[in-house]
């Protein structure tokens, strides 16, 4: 199958010959980071659903509520069964059958979704103090999202632990004193 962009390529070339040494990496702007392309897309899929809001709203009168109702509305899309307490699998870790409970979008992606949006509020020249994504409702939900989960499974959720730095003794440090005459 032929891509469109190939076509584009060949139409948008130049008819004058390419210098030594110029290849064609030079014309082309440098490759986006997995996460950089990864925001910019979630950006823009935001952007979209405000615009399709009814009526729609406009990225400078967005607030928390407008973030919530969007990450509840991705969870039509989500692949991560969780159980209802009604279930008979409810927290089980790796249930026997299947069953009718609901397919969410699993916590993590949640809380990743959430922190490049709000790099990305802030790269589009939002304030800090103004971002919706770093509101406290939205860090409520996450928890409650995550607890639910982890209820639903069976599987606690455990925290990491920072790593702690070892402490300089005050040996260590007694070679850089200056000594008087």
């Amino acid at each position: 199958m032929m891509s469109i962009n190939k076509g584009k390529e060949i139409a948008g070339g130049s008819s004058r010959p390419t210098p030594a040494g110029a290849g064609a990496d030079q014309q082309s702007p440098p490759a986006l980071s997995r996460y950089v392309s990864q925001k910019r897309r979630d950006w823009n899929t935001f952007g979209q659903y405000l615009k399709n809001q009814r009526p729609p709203v406009e990225l400078s009168l967005c607030n928390a509520n407008h973030v919530l109702d969007f990450l509840r509305y991705l969870d039509q899309f989500g692949k991560t069964k969780v159980h209802l307490q009604g279930c008979m699998f409810f927290g089980q870790p790796e249930p026997p059958g299947p069953c009718t409970c609901p397919l969410k979008q699993a916590w993590g992606s949640l809380d990743a979704l959430i922190g490049r949006l709000r790099a990305a509020y802030e790269e589009n020249g939002g304030l800090p103090e103004t971002n919706p994504f770093a509101s406290g409702s939205i860090r409520v939900y996450l928890r409650e999202v995550r607890d639910s989960q982890a209820k639903a499974r069976g599987i606690p959720y455990k925290k990491k632990k920072k790593k702690k730095s070892p402490l300089k003794s005050n040996e260590d440090t007694s070679s850089f004193t200056v000594q008087q005459s």
